[in-house]
């Protein structure tokens, strides 16, 4: 079992949310509560410029319920999630208005997941430092890579690894599934992100086929570039969002 991360100048209270196990829903929702202005923010910013904002909890995630970060099949996430805003956008208030996607993260891999199930639904783009592959220095040696694999078989739910790349799961092979990226596209990234590969993010720019693309690199920015960043990050991460959300809404927009 790891050891409790102990952090200096933060309340008993606080450090006692911070070590507690999030394998279930209940505890996930207490944390929740705890950090909702952080984690409310990019809605909040969203919407005080004008725009609806929809989001969900992927199971295993957030206040879902499901064991905390298993993903059986992430074709099965991906579908929940189209399901999810189809029915948003059956809403007759929403209908005739541009719709984008937004994901950080994983979610920018579901994201793109999702564009490839509905390739002419959406009217742009934005990714966070997606997850098309997790940085070559937080993944394991080669061999225990395979071993912890292995084990994964047998006991899917145990907190190893994931059966295959997240990459491979999200994508395929890459390489093929870049060039159908066909929608606008804004693509943020934070040079000093650990955690995904910032030079996949370059290539997943360069090689999708859609003509309005466009990619953001931000010196020493994190990965989680919307809420974990410096203030004068994510105060230009959002005026480049905002700006970029504007200019394609007014494109799109039925006069």
């Amino acid at each position: 079992m790891a050891t409790a991360v102990k952090f200096e100048g933060i309340t008993d209270e606080l450090q006692e949310i911070l070590d507690t196990n999030l394998d279930e829903a209940p505890a996930r929702r207490r944390v929740r509560e705890a950090f909702k202005e952080i984690q409310l923010g990019t809605a909040r910013k969203l919407a005080s410029s004008g725009y609806g904002v929809f989001a969900m909890d992927y199971p295993g995630f957030g206040l879902s319920d499901g064991l905390h970060g298993y993903i059986p099949k992430l074709d099965l996430l991906v579908d929940d999630v189209v399901e999810h805003f189809s029915k948003v956008k059956e809403n007759q208030e929403y209908k005739s208005i541009p719709s984008f996607l937004f994901g950080q993260s994983m979610g920018g891999a579901v994201a793109l997941k999702v564009h490839f199930k509905q390739p002419n639904a959406w009217d742009g783009a934005i990714l966070s430092a997606p997850m098309c592959k997790i940085a070559d220095n937080m993944v394991p040696h080669w061999l225990v890579t395979k071993l912890l694999i292995g084990i994964a078989k047998f006991f899917p739910r145990a907190k190893l690894v994931p059966h295959n790349n997240f990459g491979d799961l999200a994508f395929g092979d890459l390489k093929k599934r870049e060039q159908n990226v066909t929608l606008p596209l804004l693509i943020l990234q934070g040079e000093g992100d650990v955690v995904t590969d910032p030079s996949v993010s370059k290539a997943l720019y360069e090689k999708a086929s859609s003509r309005d693309k466009k990619i953001l690199f931000y010196k020493d920015g994190c990965h989680a570039l919307c809420e974990g960043d410096t203030d004068e990050t994510i105060s230009q991460v959002f005026v480049d969002v905002i700006s970029w959300l504007d200019e394609h809404s007014m494109r799109n927009t039925p006069c």
